[in-house]
């Protein structure tokens, strides 16, 4: 529970409560407009509370993101166990990386972005199609202030 009490979870507590009595005051407010007469604020009386319940509804799901997102550290022979060194950690890939799915579970984190090579499919020289389009799309490259009607091809 102590990670729901640091400054920005703080921030963020105060941001829910301020959000919701505000939006349910202004709801309030809207159903005292209708009842004077107003016969549009009837639909804003009933937005103002909605937009408070999805202001809870965000909010407890944050809250219960934070709570599954890093287990807390359990007292016992596991906290007075030094942690190994980077370098005599196991490795797990073919290419002599880390196993991103170690003993203490996954990691939260970015990843290695994926690498996709590209296969040449060829230069494309028996389409007449194709070339006449290359042709052109080079031709608007070099003039770049040219209209499409000025190609001379």
């Amino acid at each position: 529970m102590k990670r729901l009490w640091t400054p920005a979870w703080i921030a963020r507590h105060v941001a829910m409560v301020v959000l919701v009595t505000s939006f349910l005051g202004l709801g309030w407010w809207q159903v005292s407009r209708a009842a004077a007469g107003n016969a549009i604020s009837w639909g804003y009386a009933v937005e103002w509370p909605i937009f408070a319940g999805f202001v809870v509804f965000v909010w407890w799901r944050e809250v219960r993101h934070t709570l599954r997102g890093t287990p807390p550290a359990t007292t016992g022979e596991a906290e007075s166990a030094p942690v190994p060194a980077l370098a005599s950690a196991p490795t797990g890939g073919p290419d002599g990386s880390a196993d991103a799915a170690g003993a203490d579970g996954p990691r939260p984190g970015f990843r290695r972005p994926v690498r996709v090579a590209r296969v040449a499919v060829g230069d494309g020289a028996d389409d007449a199609d194709l070339v006449a389009y290359n042709r052109y799309l080079s031709w608007l490259n070099a003039n770049p202030g040219a209209k499409p009607g000025d190609y001379p091809g």
